[in-house]
């Protein structure tokens, strides 16, 4: 009598499947890797704000008011605007003579953000290392 050899199952895992997940996978996080890696270098303020010490200069205080109008608290006229050329010189010479001297933006709550932008980019063009933000304290309206 012939007898029936049984073949016994084979107890072996088909990994090609998982091969082929994990190549694509491997070339997702190879494309995208540098590009989370690119970004804007920024300084982030700090989590409280302090006020500046009594002990440093007198700060000079370029504002901008809802209409878009600058204004400086150096010289004469600081209750009227200056134009931005006027504005540039007087900072430019103001940091010549005293370069320590910390320079802050001042902006009306209504004005326009790009405003302010432009404010502070032509105090970069005056010579200001860095620009500080002036605000009100908390609960003062």
């Amino acid at each position: 009598m012939s007898r029936r050899q049984r073949k016994r199952p084979i107890s072996a895992i088909n990994v090609v499947p998982y091969i082929d997940v994990m190549l694509v996978l491997l070339v997702i996080f190879m494309i995208t890797a540098p590009l989370l890696s690119q970004g804007v270098t920024v300084e982030l303020p700090q989590a409280a704000a302090r006020p500046l010490a009594a002990t440093a200069k007198e700060p000079l205080i370029a504002t901008v008011d809802a209409s878009g109008q600058y204004y400086l608290n150096v010289g004469d006229g600081q209750q009227s605007g200056v134009d931005e050329e006027v504005l540039v010189s007087r900072v430019a010479t103001v940091l010549r003579h005293q370069p320590e001297t910390p320079v802050m933006v001042r902006g009306d709550h209504h004005v326009n953000y790009g405003a302010v932008i432009r404010l502070m980019t032509l105090l970069q063009r005056a010579g200001a290392p860095s620009v500080g933000m002036l605000t009100d304290p908390p609960g003062k309206k």
